[in-house]
């Protein structure tokens, strides 16, 4: 038999991917069958964490570990939140997968280990070999800041990368085959011939389950502004029917929507940029259409990014755009709060051809909204709280991308769907136990099909509702709905702030305190307390609010209330969904 081949030293890989490749390599000139380690390989532990707000993490965990286990590998895949750091010391070899929320800060799963390793005490890792996926957005400053702070901090204790850090921007199934295909080639062994890394959306799926990749066209079936004249918001209540697409979903669960864009918003990009709507152009995946399609259906072009406006620097020889493309504070001043069409205009931007144009955008990514209709409720249908984002920057009007393109649709328009899953957020399969549900605004939809739900069930627990908004007269979302359901005694409590109609603004985490010793009590009763809404904001008024709430009517130290608080997490009485 020939000698087997070697990797030299000077080629592209670490120590660990020389060693594993020289070991396969071997292993391929063995009497072992092709593909295959020899029998006597004991499979590689690896432990997999996740940090997740609304299950994608969790999901791309359990891909990692089916692929892994085809590649003589031990996975164990572990919620962030039942995992310590003293458990870290001995671990061989992690993987953690983890998205960002708010301004840059760990899920609510990952926030006790992530807060127990940024501590001084956090034991050294020496012996352990880790790689990091991001998931997160781009358009927002603080773009997989978790996931890069977890990465720099296991650097710092010692710990050795096998795979630099991935950071997924959006659509996960673009990024994550390449990262997972680099850590199982430092892990364990080459997975077998014919078992191509599959996407997310393939975990658990079925014939014909509509999925991010398969996206169900449902048709509108209602679509009404339930603020009332005057109000200076626009929340639309939108009514999808599902006939025909077999979709079940939990009160809780989120649905993805496909936007399209602003048609008038593209015929100023394309006037601009000197186009005609009916000029060929690419497509992320290859194949071409109208640059006009391309633009409505296909690519963002609502936030302006770091890589377009480099790509406008490279085309125009503007000495005002040269001087902010050299300057990364002045890129980054320029950038926030723009969207495509900008520095076309400011600069008079030339591109040759339409390829120049889209070449540096993103692609056009779906949005989740909270659902707000109970299925037992609503047969067949799916309802959403929509907020119409509309405000003037820099001198332009600027819209929301999908809660512009939900709000004006007319009754019959078909709408591309999926069902995305969060079962960090279900309501308690308990009915007597108690339920606390805190929603401003539009963070009142789950919260709707939670009181649909329990209505359906006949769950006897008592239920309590925090919402606020603006004005009583003018903001009141579902008001006649509520007050069906405090007539009832489905709502056995019901606190609201309207934060305008007084002079000094009164929100929902200030009624907490108000209730202080009644919402305790409820605790200690069992209730499970949820939270929805703006991430960076409300929520993280609402839960100092709720430690203060914890420590004044307990009479505890700050620390125990944090440590009260963190059980109720543990214990997932304490969920939150947040944006």
């Amino acid at each position: 038999m020939n000698q087997p081949p070697y990797i030299p030293d000077n080629a592209p890989f670490t120590e660990e991917q020389r060693s594993w490749l020289n070991g396969y390599l071997a292993g391929l000139f063995s009497e072992a069958p092709a593909g295959q380690a020899p029998a006597s390989a004991p499979a590689t532990p690896v432990t997999i964490l996740y940090g997740s707000q609304t299950g994608t993490a969790e999901t791309l965990c359990k891909k990692t570990a089916k692929q892994l286990k085809a590649a003589n590998c031990d996975p164990k895949v572990v919620d962030m939140g039942d995992f310590s750091v003293e458990e870290l010391q001995s671990v061989e070899n992690l993987l953690l997968i983890t998205s960002t929320y708010g301004e840059g800060d760990p899920p609510d799963n990952a926030q006790a280990l992530h807060s127990a390793l940024m501590a001084e005490t956090a034991p050294r890792l020496e012996a352990m070999k880790f790689s990091v996926l991001g998931l997160g957005d781009s358009s927002y400053p603080d773009f997989c800041q978790c996931s890069k702070e977890f990465n720099a901090r296991l650097e710092a204790l010692g710990a050795k990368s096998i795979a630099p850090m991935v950071e997924v921007d959006g659509d996960p199934d673009k990024d994550f085959p390449l990262w997972l295909d680099s850590v199982q080639s430092a892990f364990g062994q080459a997975a077998t011939a014919g078992d191509p890394i599959a996407t997310v959306e393939e975990e658990d799926a079925g014939v014909g389950t509509y999925d991010r990749k398969n996206p169900f066209p449902a048709k509108i079936m209602k679509s009404r502004n339930l603020n009332k004249e005057g109000s200076s918001k626009e929340t639309f209540h939108v009514e999808i029917s599902l006939e025909g697409s077999g979709i079940d979903y939990h009160v809780g669960d989120a649905l993805g929507v496909y936007p399209e864009n602003n048609a008038r918003l593209i015929d100023e990009i394309l006037g601009a940029a000197g186009f005609a709507p009916d000029e060929a152009a690419p497509l992320p995946r290859g194949e071409d259409t109208t640059v006009f399609d391309a633009l409505r259906y296909h690519y963002d072009i609502s936030v302006l990014t770091e890589p377009f406006i480099l790509a406008c620097g490279r085309l125009s020889k503007n000495n005002r755009l040269q001087e902010i493309i050299e300057d990364p504070e002045r890129r980054k001043a320029y950038i926030a709060g723009r969207g495509l069409v900008d520095p076309i205009v400011d600069f008079q931007v030339a591109f040759p051809t339409t390829e120049y144009l889209v070449a540096p955008l993103r692609q056009l990514n779906p949005r989740l909204y909270s659902i707000s209709s109970s299925p037992k409720a609503h047969s067949g249908e799916v309802h959403l709280t929509v907020g119409r984002v509309s405000y003037d920057l820099h001198g332009r009007e600027r819209l929301g991308v999908c809660s512009t393109f939900l709000a004006g649709l007319e009754p019959g328009r078909a709408v591309k769907v999926y069902p995305h899953g969060n079962k960090n957020f279900h309501l308690t399969a308990d009915d007597d136990a108690p339920v606390i549900m805190i929603g401003p605004g539009t963070g009142i939809a789950p919260f709707r099909a939670f009181l649909e739900e329990r209505e359906a069930r006949g769950a006897k627990g008592k239920n309590w509702l925090f919402f606020g908004d603006q004005h009583a007269a003018t903001d009141f979302l579902y008001e006649e709905q509520i007050e069906r359901w405090m007539k009832s005694g489905l709502l056995s409590r019901f606190d609201t702030a309207f934060s305008r109609d007084q002079e000094k603004k009164i929100y929902v985490q200030h009624r907490m305190l108000e209730q202080a010793e009644e919402l305790y009590q409820w605790l200690e009763a069992g209730a499970y307390i949820y939270v929805c809404g703006d991430a960076s904001r409300m929520a993280k008024d609402v839960d100092i609010a709720l430690h203060q709430v914890v420590e004044s009517v307990a009479s505890i130290p700050a620390e125990e209330a944090a440590a009260y608080v963190e059980a109720l997490k543990k214990d997932k009485r304490y969920l939150r969904d947040v944006y």
